[in-house]
């Protein structure tokens, strides 16, 4: 028995719409010609069955047939995309004619939205159809009432290089481009090869068809919901240990899911909208299923009336915006709710024309916007029925209540900025009875601001209705990984000249107006705009861009201190790449401000700017800012953020997710850090557990990583002759893959240095590895196992790992000499767990040197931790330098114990480094710098013995374990810091 496509893949989602309430016909037994787009006979039944006025005169049918027909004839007129818009018209009901006993127009229905059950719902296999000469079979076709709405095909699990791609590749490449009239009535098509399942909509690039993960199981009290918003209530997002398997049992799963009728005209009633894109182009836009969940359990929770508030936490970049147009759709067009107001509520005027814009692009009906506060407040005491945008300030003026009904909804963007202050307090007294439901991608729990408490419900066991998480956006394809790169920038200070005049200048002074002088004169503003230091970060910049980022068709944006600083920048990489159209400055410009009459702009000229931008021809290639574009900016030919300005908390994560939308040949977004936010990054992300596994790397660690995965590859092949040419060097390859486990095994090590390769390319660091990866690459397509990926794999990794593969492309790059703290899931955890953990801060004054007051040697020490503990409080120190000069004090402290008399009894229940660290650490020490020195001094504890200094197995241990240590944080490239931890380990006795 052999397993083929038609008899898994294909028989299993058969059987699979044959138990959801589908009919199986054999596609030849339909009774169709083989010309015909939809089968007439059944079309016409259903229009006469749902139109009492057609049952009266049924020859009104075939005129109707006869509209339908000619909009798949103008297909190649019109376009598919608008073809399919203009019967998506009639098949949700929104056509009429005039059918009425007195020629009055009548609604005609095609579907019967209201009982899914009340349609002819047919599903077949090999459906053909032919055009002329040409002939095309499709594997899976479901029939409403006659209308072909969906479109599958299914591919063979058992064939290692065949994968969903292939299949979806056959509908997008192939069956919509030779015969587009037979998707004229489509919802949207998917793609199956038993282990994955993927959904698009026409002309969706196969880079954005995405899985569906929402179950359905019947409900607690075990039925079977009937209801879009009944199925709701059990759709809970599923972790890829549910759905990504590769099994058919879990296909299956995803099948029974959204196959199901009542999901199936949900998409096409309230999941679907028609937009038009910069290009002036018309484009079809279907939910994800993290938008379809979030909606319906909106919806679910309006329609019970019970909970008035829900929190929708979607990462940045999932789709917030299209979420709240699907939402404002359903919600205004549901007949449970009488006919609703929907505010969408915004917090400042750049989201508010994003919004906006997202709602026009869509065609959203019924939509108008409060301009103004007394616009608003006219709207909502008149009683306007419509979906109405807003920002949050426009509620500043509101005395007292304005609208008391119960079927008003707020839908709240960037709840996590719009807070319990007065002007969320205003809109609440407004609006008494408004359910509220905010959205946002970085929530804050702090006591003073809180997301989970203000939009949160109570019974929401976790705070929030619904979420997204980062590891879920970058697995499902809905945005990308980020990727830092931290270059090491250092200011040449002359601290003794600095000194010498600093008193010249200050001698007239008190001490106290010196000591004020000083600390203005130090801030970070200061030192940050240097000509030397700008002249440097802007030469980085545009060598960087230049060779890393505009070779692949991306662009850039440079995030500076402030607004003088944005002047500076673009002066200097006008003057370094000599091409002015290279750059633009967008930033708000106050009326008198006429030291940047240059780059004051208003918002028409500042939009087609940002248009310009997002043109992949256009020679603008690098915007800089400070403020603006921060939040809001949705622009996925962005790839490289060069970010010098010191950040936290949202605002650094909203900043840094403007590159992590999905574009075609995009692997992940770049941070390039001038001002070390690593820490801060930290605890930005650490609302989502472990999730930033996936999120944020460091390419300094994979750069390191590299040649272990590469060597981890090669030692499948001991001894084999890389160097053979032919088929006798390619069977001494397979036979080293003897068996399917050892196979798998060698896929999946191959698979991890794969997507390595490609983020790391094309930087020069892959040159010294280029011949071996080539060479595993041949092996593995050889023997790709049923486990691998197959031509998903290299779908995924896109054109410039195939074109090395087989052209051996040579890659040269500019190289960073980058050493900076990494920041992964450890630190992450680390931080994570520190949140509820009480910390004692012990000592007042460090134990060993208060044992030697009046002694000159501690007395100076004493002087040095006071001065580093002001520099880290100021956070004037990186976590690098923090570690090394607190490390040479430790050293320095031991040597001076060592000088004194025996007969001063050391505290043996802590190591100095951990005495001093105490000593100096307050609230914002980064928690990955307490694990170091903790990790330091149990060497001092464990590994050492009395006299290892004078013995090369000691030095060695000692070194060995050092050495390990500080491999664990990714720091054993930093040579000063390690003699610093061995000298201080060195002087312990």
């Amino acid at each position: 028995m052999t397993f083929s496509e038609a008899n898994t893949v294909e028989q299993m989602i058969l059987d699979a719409c044959r138990g959801l309430g589908w009919q199986f016909v054999q596609g030849t037994q339909l009774p169709r010609q083989v010309a015909d787009v939809f089968v007439e006979s059944k079309l016409r039944d259903a229009l006469i069955r749902l139109n009492p006025e057609i049952a009266a005169q049924s020859d009104r049918a075939d005129e109707i047939i006869y509209k339908l027909r000619a909009i798949t004839l103008s297909v190649q007129i019109d376009g598919l995309v608008r073809s399919n818009e203009a019967f998506a018209e009639w098949m949700r009901n929104d056509k009429t004619m005039p059918l009425g006993a007195r020629g009055e127009h009548t609604t005609v229905r095609l579907i019967d939205f209201d009982n899914p059950a009340n349609n002819e719902l047919i599903v077949c296999n090999q459906w053909t159809y032919k055009v002329g000469k040409l002939e095309k079979r499709f594997d899976i076709v479901l029939l409403m009432n006659g209308l072909p709405v969906v479109v599958g095909e299914a591919k063979t699990p058992v064939r290692p290089a065949v994968t969903w791609v292939d299949g979806a590749s056959q509908i997008h490449d192939d069956y919509e481009q030779s015969v587009p009239a037979m998707f004229v009535p489509n919802i949207f098509s998917f793609a199956s090869d038993g282990r994955a399942y993927r959904y698009g909509s026409i002309r969706m690039p196969l880079t954005i068809w995405g899985p569906w993960r929402v179950d359905s199981q019947p409900d607690q009290a075990g039925g079977v919901h009937e209801k879009p918003e009944d199925f709701a209530k059990s759709s809970l997002p599923k972790t890829d240990a549910a759905f990504e398997k590769g099994s058919l049992a879990d296909v299956r799963k995803t099948v029974e899911s959204m196959l199901r009728p009542e999901v199936v005209l949900d998409i096409l009633q309230n999941f679907t909208v028609f937009a038009t894109d910069k290009k002036h182009r018309r484009i079809k836009i279907i939910c994800r299923y993290q938008q379809y969940e979030g909606t319906n359990l909106i919806v679910q929770r309006v329609i019970e009336g019970r909970i008035k508030k829900g929190l929708i936490w979607h990462f940045q970049g999932s789709g917030k915006s299209l979420l709240m147009v699907f939402t404002a759709q359903k919600l205004r067009m549901h007949p449970k709710l009488g006919n609703p107001t929907v505010l969408i509520v915004v917090d400042r005027i750049d989201l508010d024309t994003q919004i906006t814009a997202t709602f026009n692009a869509a065609d959203v009906p019924n939509m108008i916007k409060a301009e103004s506060r007394s616009e608003l407040q006219q709207l909502l005491a008149k009683d306007v029925r419509k979906i109405i945008i807003t920002t949050i300030h426009k509620f500043g003026e509101a005395d007292g209540e304005l609208n008391a009904r119960d079927n008003i909804i707020a839908l709240v963007d960037e709840a996590h900025r719009t807070q319990e202050g007065d002007l969320g307090r205003k809109m609440r007294e407004a609006l008494p009875n408004t359910f509220l439901f905010g959205l946002t991608g970085t929530p804050i729990n702090r006591a003073d601001k809180n997301t989970f408490y203000a939009f949160g419900a109570d019974e929401d066991k976790s705070g929030y209705l619904t979420r997204y998480s980062f590891q879920e956006s970058i697995r499902d394809g809905a945005t990308l990984p980020l990727h830092f790169e931290a270059p090491d920038v250092k200011l040449r200070i002359d601290q003794a000249a600095i000194d010498e005049a600093y008193a010249k200048i200050t001698g007239e002074l008190s001490e106290q107006d010196r000591d004020d002088l000083g600390k203005r004169a130090a801030k970070m503003a200061v030192l940050v705009k240097s000509p030397e230091r700008v002249d440097g970060i802007c030469e980085h910049i545009v060598n960087h861009f230049q060779s890393k980022v505009d070779p692949n068709g991306f662009k850039g944006m440079v995030v500076t201190f402030d607004r003088q600083c944005c002047d500076l920048y673009k002066k200097a990489i006008d003057r370094i790449t000599e091409a002015p159209d290279i750059s633009a400055v967008v930033m708000s410009v106050n009326s008198g401000e006429t030291q940047y009459d240059d780059y004051r702009l208003d918002r028409d000229a500042e939009e087609k700017l940002l248009d310009r931008f997002r043109d992949p021809t256009d020679p603008l290639k690098l915007l800089i800012v400070t403020s603006k574009l921060l939040t809001g900016f949705d622009a996925p030919i962005l790839q490289a953020q060069y970010l010098d300005k010191p950040m936290k908390d949202h605002n650094l994560l909203q900043t840094i997710c403007r590159t992590n939308r999905v574009a075609d040949g995009k692997s992940h977004g770049l941070i390039v850090d001038y001002i070390g936010i690593f820490d801060d990054v930290a605890k930005a992300l650490a609302f989502d557990e472990k999730a930033v596994q996936s999120v944020i790397t460091n390419l300094d660690e994979l750069k390191a990583e590299l040649p272990e995965k590469v060597k981890v590859c090669l030692a499948f092949f001991p001894n084999v002759d890389r160097t053979l040419d032919g088929y006798e060097g390619l069977l001494l390859a397979q036979d080293c893959l003897p068996d399917n486990e050892t196979r798998d095994k060698f896929a999946g090590e191959f698979s991890v240095l794969a997507r390595l390769w490609e983020a790391l390319s094309p930087d020069s660091c892959l040159t010294p590895h280029e011949v071996d990866y080539r060479w595993l690459g041949q092996v593995y397509e050889s023997v790709k196992p049923a486990s691998g990926n197959g031509r998903l794999l290299w779908h995924a990794l896109g054109a410039k790992t195939i074109e090395l593969i087989h052209d051996n492309t040579h890659l040269e790059s500019v190289t960073d000499d980058l050493d900076a703290l990494v920041m992964d899931a450890d630190l992450i955890e680390a931080v994570e767990e520190a949140k509820g953990r009480a910390r004692k801060i012990a000592l007042q004054l460090v134990a060993r040197l208060r044992k030697h007051a009046g002694d000159p040697k501690f007395v100076e020490l004493g002087e040095r931790l006071e001065k580093l503990k002001e520099r880290h409080d100021q956070g004037l120190d990186d976590s690098r330098k923090f570690l090394k000069e607190i490390l040479r004090l430790a050293q320095d402290v031991v040597q001076a114990e060592r000088q004194t008399p025996p007969e001063v009894v050391q505290d043996q229940g802590k190591a100095a480094l951990t005495e001093l660290f105490e000593e100096i650490r307050n609230d914002k020490t980064p928690i990955v710098v307490e694990k170091i020195v903790a990790d330091i001094d149990d060497i001092v504890r464990v590994v050492r013995f009395d006299g290892w200094q004078d013995t090369s197995a000691g030095q060695r241990e000692v070194k060995k374990a050092l050495r390990s240590t500080l491999l664990k944080y990714k720091l054993h490239g930093d040579q000063e810091l390690f003699d610093r931890a061995h000298g201080y380990i060195e002087q312990y006795y």
